[in-house]
């Protein structure tokens, strides 16, 4: 397999017969979609503004990665190690997070409308200013977490832990 390497705008390009595999780019990624390549980018902390919807990384481990304003929209993250992870900004609309570790991951501003976190640890995380709207929380643990300024519209919340919570000033718990 012949393989090439080019210099373009500051990151190296790789090009074989089957593949485009772009290395050290900030910029957004559009060909991140080989799993390794991406869970490796993320990890390393070039997968800033990266294009991932769909992306399937169900299981991995992606601790303290960095993946701040991705698409992961409709993305597979189940059972996924996200602990201390940098999301901010990030898009995970629709996106399979169940029983996921996101211990003290930063999800600031992020979009996780429609999101599955059924079972997930999100203890201690920052949510602050996320929009949560039909996000599915059932069973999950928000222990210690920061709700603040999140738009909880519709979301599911039944059997999560709550307790030591930070939450939005207009919550109103089910049933009061």
């Amino acid at each position: 397999m012949k393989v090439s390497a080019l210099l373009f705008s500051g990151s190296v390009v790789i090009l074989t017969a089957v593949s485009l595999i772009i290395v050290g780019c900030s910029e957004p990624q559009t060909s991140s979609r080989d799993t390794e390549t991406a869970i490796a980018q993320a990890q390393a902390g070039e997968c800033l503004d990266c294009e991932l919807s769909g992306v399937d990384f169900a299981g991995q481990n992606l601790k303290e990665a960095k993946l701040n304003r991705s698409d992961l929209r409709n993305a597979k993250l189940a059972g996924a190690d996200l602990g201390n992870a940098l999301m901010d900004s990030v898009d995970l609309q629709n996106a399979d997070l169940s029983n996921a570790n996101l211990v003290q991951t930063a999800l600031t501003s992020a979009n996780l409308t429609g999101a599955n976190f059924k079972g997930a640890d999100l203890s201690g995380a920052y949510l602050r200013g996320a929009n949560l709207a039909d996000t599915d929380f059932t069973d999950a643990n928000l222990t210690g977490a920061n709700l603040a300024n999140t738009n909880l519209a519709d979301a599911v919340l039944d059997g999560a832990t709550l307790d030591d919570a930070l939450l939005p000033e207009d919550f109103k718990a089910p049933g009061l």
